[in-house]
């Protein structure tokens, strides 16, 4: 590559979804962008019903626990911007997301979060996050409700600031 072409980014796109609302975000991101997509997946299910994944997710969260995922990222020092991506479960992110933010380095890594929420917003689930990698670069969120992936654009992905 000639040194005055300008670098694309290397784009991952990380998220874990219950209800298919986050990968649905996932999906309209990376035809938006590009890039990777991993998404991150529990080696134990959590059940179908909600009400039970309140109540068991309400417990993990509570003490904090971090559940194996089925797989791991080998390669993340390869990418630049990395977005990730977790429903709003009790104001913060899902227990699968915090294991892998506790598996992988991302120092030097510009991250934009993006959160589905059926009413509860981004609540703490961005402040958590920042806490989590404090060696990440925050960009600016992206925040929906349910799956209205219609609200995302390619402005709204604050792209312009990721190269």
């Amino acid at each position: 590559m000639n040194s005055n072409e300008p670098h694309s980014p290397r784009i991952l796109i990380a998220y874990y979804s219950h209800s298919e609302n986050t990968q649905e975000i996932a999906l309209k991101i990376n035809e938006m962008v590009g890039g990777e997509i991993f998404r991150i997946e529990p080696i134990k299910e959590y059940p179908e019903s909600y009400r039970e994944v309140l109540k068991i997710s309400k417990e993990e969260i509570r003490k904090n626990y971090k559940p194996p995922l089925r797989k791991k990222l080998e390669d993340i020092e390869k990418f630049d911007v990395i977005f990730i991506g977790s429903p709003n479960w009790y104001s913060t992110i899902a227990p699968p997301v915090v294991t892998f933010l506790s598996e992988n380095n991302f120092s030097g890594k510009k991250v934009i979060p993006f959160i589905s929420h059926g009413g509860g917003e981004k609540a703490k689930c961005v402040t958590d996050l920042k806490k989590m990698i404090p060696e990440a670069t925050f960009l600016e969120e992206i925040v929906v409700y349910g799956n209205h992936i219609e609200t995302i654009s390619r402005n709204s992905l604050n792209f312009g600031n990721i190269d």
